[in-house]
């Protein structure tokens, strides 16, 4: 018998054994849920020919900072859909293989082209999507506007689909259309609770709309239940953290700090392992808060380990802030140095934008706020380039704020 995915599209293996552990596994990367590896694996157990399969266990590799197993599965995709794939998983596995072989431009046009003829291929359309999707990377200043659009453009194909309606809702909410957004999102949570997505989704929205004691009690509520190798764990708990912040609760902020979000605590992939690290300590500085200077430098040693090199920007704004506040003047120097080379060879997608934060970083953890202010100030209206999320971009208007 023929074998489909949960959206009714056809797999290429004949073991429906195989074709469940995938549906599974799919799910639990859609809902940013531990046991999606397991799954996958199964299915390659049973059909160790699955391209699909394949294709998905690439792009686990490649979320948590594994390139040489992603660039090998993905050829090994690649070779067996060439056999026996159909257009639809030829197209799909090539996206996937686009992204992590360094070709996040070509991935994005290709996704994009391969959701008109197959708009219900959840795995491909969640790839523009989200704070770290190829929309949000590409250094596009419309990103937010772009994610609402194409899922409004397929939201007919999908009716109320759980995994869906968190990112239709994700999309308006940081589009600015936070109520749509946020009771979007609500329904997509309420059918599904194991959504990892849905509960950061809510958490943002409610940030946005001003309802801290609401995210509050989503967070301390929900987040016992979800296993601390979840991939969003730490940084829902930053969430956690940055609404302590806010209630002028210093103490409670870098407790869950150190229990979830520091090096060594957090299993979070390495971007957000990075980037929630150094942000928080720096929102905590501006706050008025003083930081062990053991702290920073913990932070700032994990994040040259994890990104030794420039290249991946919304990394690089937050490594430029780590060095600059452990004092580090030549490791500040020498990643702005490798901006420039990018922004000269037409590599650094933000643009000049990057530049600037990172060297205003510099000015303000050195106390030339003037400096600071100066650099960041025209460059306000670009910061959406770097990526991320409204609220994790907050970091370079309160610093500007606080320079002012």
């Amino acid at each position: 018998m023929p074998t489909h995915d949960r959206y009714g599209l056809a797999l290429s293996t004949a073991s429906e054994p195989a074709a469940a552990a995938y549906r599974t596994g799919i799910d639990c990367i859609l809902a940013a849920w531990p046991g999606a590896e397991a799954a996958i694996d199964t299915a390659l157990k049973h059909d160790p020919g699955f391209a699909l399969a394949l294709a998905a266990r690439a792009r686990l590799h490649f979320t948590y900072a594994e390139p040489k197993a992603a660039r090998e599965k993905a050829a090994q995709a690649r070779t067996l859909v060439a056999e026996n794939g159909t257009d639809r998983e030829k197209s799909h596995v090539d996206i996937v293989a686009l992204a992590i072989e360094g070709q996040p431009a070509k991935a994005l046009d290709r996704a994009l082209m391969h959701l008109e003829a197959w708009p219900r291929d959840a795995l491909i359309l969640s790839m523009p999507l989200g704070a770290f999707g190829l929309f949000a990377f590409s250094g596009m200043p419309n990103h937010d506007q772009a994610r609402v659009d194409l899922c409004e453009r397929h939201a007919r194909h999908y009716g109320e689909d759980w995994w869906f309606l968190t990112y239709l809702g994700w999309s308006h909410t940081e589009n600015g259309s936070v109520g749509a957004g946020r009771h979007l999102t609500q329904r997509g949570f309420e059918l599904r609770r194991e959504n990892a997505n849905a509960a950061h989704a809510l958490a943002h929205a409610m940030y946005e709309d001003g309802s801290l004691s609401d995210a509050e009690r989503l967070i301390d509520g929900w987040l016992p239940s979800y296993d601390t190798s979840g991939i969003l764990h730490g940084h829902i708990a930053w969430h956690q953290a940055l609404l302590a912040l806010e209630k002028d609760e210093p103490r409670r902020a870098l407790d869950l700090y150190a229990r979830y979000i520091a090096p060594g605590a957090s299993k979070a992939v390495p971007i957000n392992a990075v980037t929630d690290e150094a942000s928080l300590l720096w929102r905590s500085q501006l706050c008025g808060h003083a930081i062990d200077p053991a702290l920073w430098q913990a932070v700032a040693d994990n994040a040259l380990r994890l990104f030794p090199g420039a290249g991946v920007a919304f990394a690089d704004v937050h490594i430029a802030a780590a060095a600059a506040a452990t004092g580090n003047r030549a490791a500040l120097e020498k990643r702005i140095a490798e901006l420039e080379t990018r922004l000269a060879d037409g590599k650094l997608l933000p643009g000049p934008v990057m530049l600037a934060i990172c060297k205003a970083f510099g000015a303000f953890a050195s106390g030339d706020y003037e400096t600071c202010a100066n650099l960041l100030e025209p460059a306000a209206a670009d910061v959406v380039r770097i990526g991320g999320s409204h609220a994790q971009r907050d970091l370079v208007e309160d610093t500007l704020l606080v320079a002012l």
